[in-house]
């Protein structure tokens, strides 16, 4: 960069500290974000930032992603840039701005961790040994059994459940809409254990399902400790999360069903694409059994 476009760029970084009033932290990243940019100028022998076009901007993004930067930080570093090239052109030093319409690499989704069926069995069929244990299990099961939220089961009231039908309201989830779904029977009967056990403790204005040792509702985190604790003490060596258990649910059912859209329902996802995310987990299953069964697929022996 020739010394003119080097003090445009200083210049740019007073006006953010004096009339912006940037913070302090603001203009540090901004400096070290379009440094990335003046460092890939120098590479490719540009010397003034009116000369830099979009397709640089495409380029540079994209090797800042091929070594390894992120989604955010490249949507930082562009956004970095998009600002000085509008200080640029409102200064008149240039007519455009070249990052105006690039866009940084999409963030890969993250596939939520699931359970096998038999990893579901073996922390489900281990057994009760206290009250709160016998609590503990009728949650786990609902939640497995039904791809609950953990807000949704913690908010669970008895009047939200209709055993005799194997059925339950979720009133008001994600996004505020209601929805009716089923209960597996073996959730059915671990709620039946609990139910005498909550009469006894729970105070008559309460209306949870799910209540502490002092008569009150079961909060999340309560929840989450009490699904950490169960784990240790049946000698299950994951670290399992409630909501590993609503995404076994959905796994395991689309595994089974291939009905994306009933699972979607079952969710209580706004959007199917929400649910899609659960078709590459499926995918994951499928090409296990292909290389475990496929003749041209199976690996050679060492």
């Amino acid at each position: 960069m020739h010394g003119d476009a080097v003090q445009r760029l200083e210049d740019f970084f007073t006006q953010l500290e004096v009339e912006k009033r940037a913070s302090p932290h603001t203009v540090k990243s901004y400096r070290r974000d379009i440094a990335h940019l003046k460092r890939y100028c120098a590479s490719k022998a540009i010397a003034d930032w009116r000369d830099v076009q979009a397709a640089d901007i495409r380029a540079h993004i994209a090797s800042r992603h091929r070594q390894g930067v992120g989604s955010k930080s490249l949507q930082r570093e562009l956004s970095a840039i998009r600002s000085f090239y509008h200080y640029l052109m409102q200064n008149k030093h240039t007519d455009s701005n070249p990052a105006q319409h690039v866009k940084a690499p999409k963030q890969a989704r993250k596939l939520p961790k699931t359970l096998d069926v038999d990893q579901v069995k073996g922390l489900l069929e281990a057994g009760t040994s206290s009250v709160l244990e016998i609590r503990d299990l009728a949650m786990f099961e609902l939640f497995y059994s039904s791809g609950l939220r953990l807000s949704e089961l913690s908010a669970l009231d008895m009047a939200d459940l209709d055993l005799a039908g194997q059925s339950l309201k979720v009133r008001s989830g994600k996004g505020g809409k209601d929805r009716l779904l089923p209960i597996g029977s073996k959730a059915v009967a671990a709620i039946n254990n609990w139910l005498p056990h909550r009469s006894a403790q729970a105070k008559a204005s309460d209306t949870a399902l799910f209540i502490s040792s002092r008569g009150s509702r079961l909060g999340q985190r309560n929840i989450e400790l009490r699904l950490t604790q169960w784990c240790q003490k049946k000698g299950v060596a994951e670290a399992v999360h409630p909501h590993m258990l609503r995404h076994s649910f959905a796994s395991h059912l689309l595994e089974a069903s291939q009905d994306l859209r009933g699972v979607q329902e079952l969710l209580g996802h706004s959007n199917i694409s929400t649910t899609q995310i659960y078709t590459h987990l499926d995918f994951q299953h499928l090409a296990d059994i292909y290389d475990k069964a496929h003749p041209r697929a199976k690996k050679k022996p060492q």
